[in-house]
């Protein structure tokens, strides 16, 4: 069983332009103590084709972290715009949040965004080189797309590694739908 449950995402200053810093605020439950850091991750996919266009926007370590409630601010500054192929620039792309413990990863949530011109001039007759000073951020966050794997959470190194399962039993995924408030989100674990 996981020993660190998100229970709500909440994107922060949303829609915003394209060059404002990434917003949110996370708050997950610890079942009991964990010595060791967590490693959190904002992740900024800059184009469907192919992992090297991701960028990790910010790394931040939290811990040690004691049983109970925690909430925090993950802000980011927002991708670096010549790393983006010009044909992604614009329309739907991903950010993903990561969270590892011990250096592996046990959480993902993924939030689809939408980037367009704010100037329906501009959307209707896109100039060749993307205005990024001119382009809206729009965090689709009522449906975040919820991943998790099971890792080894115990202090014994020894412990052997997962089993052959395949990898549709070491991981679930859900597509999380929730109604719309002020967008926050309440995450359930499956079991």
């Amino acid at each position: 069983m996981a020993k660190v449950q998100i229970g709500n995402v909440l994107v922060l200053d949303n829609p915003s332009s394209f060059l404002n810093p990434f917003q949110f605020e996370l708050t997950f439950e610890c079942i009991e103590e964990l010595k060791e850091d967590l490693e959190w991750k904002m992740i900024y996919v800059g184009s469907a084709e192919s992992e090297e266009y991701d960028q990790v926007l910010d790394t931040i370590y939290v811990g040690p972290i004691p049983e109970g409630r925690h909430k925090f601010v993950f802000q980011a500054d927002p991708p670096d715009v010549t790393k983006i192929p010009i044909e992604d620039a614009l329309g739907v792309t991903v950010v993903l949040l990561t969270c590892c413990y011990r250096g592996q990863e046990f959480v993902r949530v993924g939030y689809f965004i939408n980037n367009e011109y704010s100037d329906p001039e501009l959307r209707e007759n896109p100039p060749a080189i993307p205005q990024f000073d001119k382009v809206v951020r729009n965090i689709l966050g009522s449906e975040p797309r919820v991943t998790r794997f099971k890792i080894n959470w115990d202090d014994s190194e020894s412990q052997d590694q997962p089993s052959q399962e395949s990898e549709e039993q070491q991981q679930t995924t859900e597509n999380v739908g929730f109604a719309e408030n002020s967008g926050s989100h309440n995450f359930m674990e499956v079991s």
